[in-house]
């Protein structure tokens, strides 16, 4: 059965490239509603759902938007926090544009889902499951595929220049386990210089070693390093999963990627339900 919250959570924190602060509340939602973001500091309290219809950027984050140019971004994290603590339905209420980076994981996203249980609607839950596959590929030759499997599984691979990041692999299925010990803690990571532009362009704000891995060539600025091994794909996996579930189901299907990001994943969903033949509800 669909599943929603049976209370509601509150986190606050700042908006990684606002740098303004944010208060979220996730709260319950009825069957059939989805994961859907009010924005309740604007007049009307405009609301949109987290599908990958409404996504509007792609750059550094994935943002929805509605037809009278209303934003929510950085959507990712709690998304993939949702996903695997298994809520079907929610209502997200933010106060500003952008949603608490909070540490640059899924960590207190998903720890803060573990201290509510879980309600059980009167609705089923439908499973999207991939019949044949689907393949993105960018003009750099950088591919996403999703293809048929009976349980949802990412196999993930990134190459960097700086030996300290490399060449790093993930490879398996996606279960709460496996989320809360190896994907939730990894941090969004970045170059220095990249933060350096970012935010001579106004951009990256909010952005320090409280919340992002940030590498200098060869050296990693933050205290303490890496948290876990393969910090930076797996958070590219984290990523994926929050944007996969901008389909609005849980998927039945093995995504396959190499050094992609927020716009394939997007990419991907619309190539997906382009042709009803890929995929089926069940």
């Amino acid at each position: 059965m669909q599943t929603t919250i049976s209370k509601s959570v509150q986190l606050n924190g700042i908006g990684l490239h606002s740098g303004c602060n944010v208060t979220m509340s996730i709260l319950p939602a009825p069957a059939n509603t989805g994961i859907v973001f009010r924005r309740v500091d604007l007049p009307n309290k405009p609301e949109i759902k987290a599908l990958y219809s409404n996504v509007v950027n792609t750059q550094n984050c994935t943002c929805l938007g509605d037809a009278e140019g209303n934003l929510v971004s950085t959507i990712e994290h709690v998304m993939a926090a949702l996903y695997v603590k298994g809520i079907d339905n929610a209502l997200i209420e933010v106060n500003n544009q952008e949603l608490p980076i909070m540490d640059g994981s899924g960590k207190m996203f998903f720890e803060a889902l573990k201290e509510v249980e879980l309600k059980d609607l009167s609705a089923p839950r439908m499973y999207l499951k991939v019949k044949k596959e689907v393949s993105f590929t960018d003009k750099n030759g950088n591919t996403a595929s999703l293809k048929p499997a009976d349980k949802f599984a990412i196999n993930f691979e990134i190459e960097f220049p700086s030996q300290i990041v490399g060449h790093q692999k993930f490879s398996g299925e996606i279960t709460p386990e496996v989320f809360e010990q190896k994907i939730a803690p990894c941090r969004t990571f970045c170059e220095k210089y990249q933060v350096d532009y970012l935010q001579s362009i106004g951009l990256a704000k909010g952005g320090s070693l409280d919340n992002a891995v940030v590498l200098d060539g060869e050296q990693i600025l933050n205290p303490g390093g890496f948290r876990v091994k393969n910090e930076c794909v797996n958070h590219k996996v984290m990523d994926a999963i929050g944007d996969l579930f901008t389909s609005g189901h849980r998927i039945l299907g093995e995504l396959t990627a190499s050094k992609t990001g927020h716009f394939h994943n997007n990419e991907l969903l619309k190539l997906l339900f382009a042709d009803k033949s890929n995929y089926e509800l069940v």
